[in-house]
C-alpha cells in the first residue's frame, strides 16, 4: 500500500477516534496512571529489547557472521530508533540488517537472521494467543463465549490449510511480489529445523520477551482502571500487535489502538479506556525508540563510524 494512503488511514482513524471518544473517560483514565508505573513499564520495555539483542545476534551468528556484542547493540538500537521514522517495523529491520552486514561482511547471514528473528516472534505470539484464548474463554458470557470458540476453531482450520499450501506450492506459482518474502521465510524455516537447539532457545526467548510485554501492558491497563483476567491480555494484546503489523497504516498507528479497544470491549472494558491504554504503550514505544537512537549515537561516536550504517539498498541487492 502506498505510503500516502497509509498515512491517510492512520490519520483518518485517529480523527474518528478522537471525535467519538468520551473525553471524560479519557481524562479520568489518564489521571489514574501513577508516573512510577509508566517509568516501570518503560524500564521493562528496555530490558525486554536488551534480551532481544541477544536473540537476534544468536540467529545472525548462526550464519557464521561473527557479529560482536557491541556492534549488535548498535545495530539493534538503530533499528529500534528507525521504527519511529519509517512507515513500518520492516524498515527498522532493514536498517539493522544493513548495518550488521557492513560490520560482518555477511549480508546474507544478517538478513536471514532478521527474518528468522521475526518468524520466532510471530510463532511466540501465536502461542500466546492460543493459550490466552483457552484460559480467557470462561471470562465471557453467553453468545460471546460461543463466538470465541467458533473463532478459535476457524483460526485453527485456516492455519492447518494455509501452512501446507505454503510449503507445497512451488515458488514460481506465487504472485511475483510475494515470492521474495515467502522464499526467505521458507529458507529461514529450513535453517531453524537444521539447528533445533538454537531454534528452541530463541523461541523460548521470544516467548519471554513477548510475554513480558503482555504483562507490561496489563500493568498499564490495571493502572488506568482495566480489570480483566490476565489471560485476556495474553489473548488481546498479541492480536492487536499483529493487526498493527499489517501494511495498511503508518507503523500500525490507530489500527493497533482501535483493535485493542475493540477486543477488550466484550470483556466489559469501555472503548475509550482501551484506546488510552494502547496510546500509553505507544508513548513507551516512542521514548524507547529515542533511547535506542541515543545508544546508536553514542556507540557510533565511540567507534568513530558514520551513523548511517551504509546504504541499505546496496546491501539488500547483494543479499
Amino acid at each position: 500500500m502506498k505510503l500516502w494512503l497509509r498515512i491517510l488511514i492512520s490519520a483518518g482513524l485517529f480523527v474518528l477516534l478522537f471525535l467519538l471518544l468520551p473525553w471524560a473517560q479519557v481524562r479520568d483514565a489518564l489521571l489514574k496512571l501513577p508516573p512510577g508505573t509508566w517509568a516501570f513499564v518503560l524500564a521493562g520495555f528496555v530490558v525486554g529489547h536488551g534480551v532481544g539483542v541477544f536473540k537476534w545476534r544468536l540467529f545472525v551468528n548462526a550464519g557464521r557472521a561473527s557479529l560482536r556484542v557491541r556492534d549488535a547493540v548498535q545495530c539493534y538500537a538503530a533499528g529500534l530508533f528507525a521504527n519511529l521514522c519509517l512507515p513500518s517495523i520492516v524498515g527498522g529491520d532493514v536498517l539493522r540488517a544493513a548495518m550488521a552486514a557492513r560490520f560482518t561482511k555477511r549480508p546474507e547471514a544478517t538478513f536471514l537472521g532478521g527474518v528468522i528473528d521475526r518468524l520466532t516472534d510471530m510463532i511466540a505470539m501465536v502461542i500466546l494467543i492460543v493459550g490466552g484464548g483457552l484460559f480467557a474463554h470462561s471470562a465471557l458470557d453467553g453468545w460471546l463465549q460461543g463466538a470465541m470458540t467458533a473463532a478459535m476453531i476457524l483460526g485453527a482450520v485456516a492455519v492447518a490449510l494455509f501452512v501446507p499450501l505454503v510449503f507445497r506450492r512451488p515458488l514460481a506459482k506465487w504472485p511475483r511480489k510475494f515470492r521474495r518474502p515467502i522464499g526467505r521465510s521458507l529458507v529461514a524455516l529450513r535453517r531453524m529445523l537444521r539447528n533445533p537447539g538454537t531454534a528452541a532457545v530463541a523461541l523460548g526467548l521470544s516467548l519471554t520477551i513477548q510475554g513480558s510485554f503482555v504483562l507490561l501492558n496489563a500493568a498499564l491497563g490495571h493502572a488506568v482502571g482495566i480489570t480483566v483476567p490476565l489471560a485476556v491480555w495474553f489473548l488481546v494484546w498479541p492480536l492487536a500487535k499483529i493487526a498493527g503489523l499489517m501494511p495498511i497504516s503508518l507503523g500500525g498507528l490507530a489500527v493497533r489502538e482501535a483493535t485493542l479497544a475493540g477486543l477488550l470491549a466484550p470483556f466489559g472494558v469501555p472503548f475509550a479506556v482501551g484506546v488510552v491504554c494502547s496510546l500509553l504503550w505507544q508513548t513507551v514505544l516512542i521514548v524507547g525508540g529515542l533511547i535506542g537512537g541515543l545508544a546508536w549515537l553514542v556507540l557510533g561516536r565511540l567507534r568513530s563510524t558514520p551513523l548511517d550504517g551504509g546504504d541499505p539498498a546496496t546491501v539488500v541487492t547483494h543479499a
